[in-house]
């Protein structure tokens, strides 16, 4: 049984329409990352599955039981959920020991140790007296999921709950984050912006726009095999090239391509960095700019009829700026698209 399911979920404010036949399960230890731009509705379903938001239409059910839908509307605290919010939302006042304390119930032997279990998780045990505004931000962040995980959840919602971490400490926070989420057995949904955040953290992406879901699957399903231009664009850096396509083929720099299931007319053909073959193809390009970031290089080039394109190649075997190179592409990282 799925931990957390979402049927046919509506919400708008005022004549704005938030969120559009949103339909999602999330099993029982299970982490899907909401993904998507400013404004496309993820943190409003993240709210309207917390009880925050009234559902104007749809279902939401957690553990089997309807939580929101006709006739059925249970308030936040009898959901079972945990919220972890970009902020972190600790109470100054009380200590680290007591904020993780807030919310449980029963006596307190038992409560102590659960905040000394949840402590030790998230490796804070020697900061149970400090107060919130003595910590770091990722020490903050730890603490704001020990308190949401103390009650133990069945659902784990989570906004944003990485963004105010810097960049060295965040890929560290996100692995302790899993490790601890994994073990909990709740269903999580995380709500990010950040495509490699939400490869790193997945079992399954939702990725949305506009208020509704685009496509739905693991991490590499998405990055392999996107269907549309939006999808495919979201998740790198990527070369677009404008193409026409008769018949599922188009003419390119790189020969003939195929175009299975597109459309006569218009297109547009996107090659990922990665999907760029230098020195083995049979399109003609000069090298105008290298840089090399550690392990790889990115390399831009022109080709013959003046069209761009970025490269990333391993270190080491980047070609030198000025020079002529043959040029060919990786289908597994080449799409073609109708245009919009």
């Amino acid at each position: 049984m799925a931990g957390l399911t979402l049927e046919a979920v509506s919400h708008a404010y005022g004549d704005r329409l938030a969120v559009r036949d949103l339909s999602l399960a999330v099993d029982a230890g299970e982490v899907v990352c909401l993904l998507g731009p400013s404004g496309c509705g993820k943190s409003t379903t993240l709210r309207l599955v917390a009880g925050l938001e009234p559902l104007d239409r749809g279902r939401i059910a957690i553990g089997g039981l309807m939580v929101s839908g006709p006739g059925a509307l249970v308030p936040p605290e009898r959901r079972g959920v945990g919220l972890v919010f970009q902020d972190y939302a600790l109470f100054p006042h009380l200590s680290v020991s007591e904020n993780v304390a807030f919310g449980l119930g029963g006596p307190v032997a038992e409560r102590r140790a659960r905040v000394q279990a949840m402590l030790a998780g998230v490796g804070l045990t020697h900061l149970a007296g400090a107060y919130p505004h003595t910590l770091s931000g990722g020490e903050q962040q730890r603490v704001g999921l020990a308190r949401a995980l103390a009650p133990a959840p069945r659902v784990m919602l989570m906004d944003e709950p990485f963004s105010g971490l810097d960049v060295r400490l965040r890929d560290q926070v996100r692995d302790d984050t899993l490790r601890l989420l994994k073990s909990s057995g709740a269903a999580t949904l995380l709500v990010t912006h950040d495509p490699e955040e939400a490869m790193r953290m997945a079992d399954r992406i939702a990725l949305m726009r506009g208020g509704h879901l685009v496509q739905e699957g693991t991490p590499a399903h998405l990055y392999a095999r996107p269907k549309d231009a939006f999808v495919a664009k979201f998740f790198s850096e990527i070369n677009e090239l404008s193409v026409g396509v008769r018949l599922e083929e188009t003419e390119t720099p790189f020969g003939r391509w195929p175009a299975e299931g597109v459309r006569d007319g218009a297109a547009v053909m996107l090659i990922r960095p990665e999907a760029v073959r230098i020195g083995n193809g049979m399109a003609q390009a000069m090298v105008r700019e290298v840089r090399s970031l550690g392990p790889y290089s990115l390399v831009w080039l022109t080709l013959a009829h003046g069209e761009e394109l970025l490269a990333r190649t391993d270190a080491g075997r980047a070609p030198a700026p000025g020079s002529q190179v043959p040029v060919g592409l990786d289908p597994a990282g080449t799409f073609i698209f109708g245009a919009e």
